[in-house]
């Protein structure tokens, strides 16, 4: 299997969206073929609580507003990881010290990544 026309529609939304506000280390990986409910994780590491929620909400929100629906949201309160599941989409927002400890890609190491474009910044970003 491989990741959905619609998951990667999601994808890229959704790295546009942590990209814009600082989200570092984007990996995406296609969990298809373990995963038959989930086509792409998305993992993404911020500098500190303040900066893992906004990436979060800014995900969340260019999601919804394009017209996808939030399955669920943990972690919201502590801001140390915070999961989005929009079906075909799950997205890992992790504090760098999270993503290190739990280590989601040597958990998913048989998972193919997925390219993806980072938008491109100005001399003014």
């Amino acid at each position: 299997m491989t990741a959905s026309p619609q998951g990667l529609e999601m994808l890229d939304i959704a790295v546009a969206a942590a990209d814009a506000k600082g989200g570092e280390d984007l990996v995406a990986l296609d969990v298809s073929e373990p995963l038959p409910l989930v086509d792409v994780f998305l993992v993404v590491t911020g500098r500190s609580e303040r900066n893992v929620a906004a990436i979060a909400d800014e995900v969340e929100d260019r999601l919804l507003a394009a017209g996808h629906k939030r399955l669920r949201r943990e972690g919201r309160e502590e801001s140390r990881w915070i999961l989005l599941d929009f079906g075909d989409l799950v997205v890992h927002v992790f504090h760098e010290q999270e993503r290190m400890y739990y280590g989601l890609e040597r958990l998913w190491k048989d998972c193919p990544t997925v390219p993806f474009e980072l938008p491109a910044h100005t001399s003014a970003d």
